[in-house]
């Protein structure tokens, strides 16, 4: 008999601003592996806007030279957490746009490891996050090079939008460098609504909602910017932000 994983605690860092009670309800989380062999090219988008909870777990293997773009939209769920687990092969490529839209007492969790193993590989992580009422975004994001990894190449963007003081974010990027030859770099904001702007809109015969949904919109476009399913992902988010604004 296969013994089930004991629930973490908030000593584990993936889990540190987690909601374990309602973890609790779907945990163990089964892992869903990837594989994306050597010189191909896929794509997965994932969308969670249920209203109960719910946890995934990604394990993603790029060979050398492939290349995989994943787009997450974490929406409606009173808890989604999505877990994203990566190595890349030498010369592979992987590109992850992200966005979480949450308000009420929503908890929202994205939590990555990407692992540069060979040589010359590529990231790019952008994750934004618009939070309102009492809910929380949470976004974790570890990028470890490994010996010998040169030529590595891996950023991260993440930036967050408090529509109300009420709203939580937390946002930990991560660099493990153990390689020479490399160029690494992130970037973190956690901010509101800029004043001008919104007022600016506003004089051009917008109403505050519209102005909040149309700058809004333009923060979380660059998540899905290029992605095989682009319309489809900015028209959902787009539904949501009018849901929470």
């Amino acid at each position: 008999m296969s013994e089930v994983a004991e629930l973490p605690t908030r000593k584990d860092e993936a889990f540190r601003y987690s909601d374990l009670d309602a973890l609790a309800g779907v945990w163990p989380v089964a892992r869903e592996e990837i594989l994306v062999p050597s010189g191909q090219s896929t794509s997965l988008s994932v969308v969670e806007e249920g209203e109960g909870a719910v946890a995934r777990h990604l394990l993603i293997e790029i060979e050398a030279g492939a290349r995989f773009d994943l787009r997450i939209l974490n929406a409606g769920n009173v808890f989604g957490r999505v877990a994203v687990d990566v190595r890349l092969g030498e010369g592979a490529d992987f590109t992850l746009g992200a966005a979480q839209l949450g308000s009420g007492a929503q908890t929202l969790e994205i939590v990555t490891e990407v692992s540069h193993a060979e040589p010359n590989a590529t990231s790019s992580q952008i994750v934004r996050s618009v939070l309102g009422e009492r809910a929380t975004g949470t976004y974790l994001g570890k990028v470890a090079v490994a010996r010998g990894a040169d030529g590595t190449d891996a950023s991260q963007s993440v930036r967050a939008m408090l529509l109300d003081r009420t709203a939580t974010a937390n946002a930990k990027p991560e660099l493990e460098i153990y390689a020479d030859d490399v160029k690494c770099a992130h970037g973190c904001a956690v901010g509101e609504l800029d004043a001008m702007g919104l007022f600016y809109l506003q004089s051009r015969g917008l109403t505050p909602p519209q102005a909040k949904r149309l700058m809004l919109q333009a923060f979380i476009a660059e998540a899905f910017t290029g992605a095989p399913e682009e319309e489809r992902l900015q028209a959902l988010a787009l539904a949501r932000l009018e849901a929470i604004v």
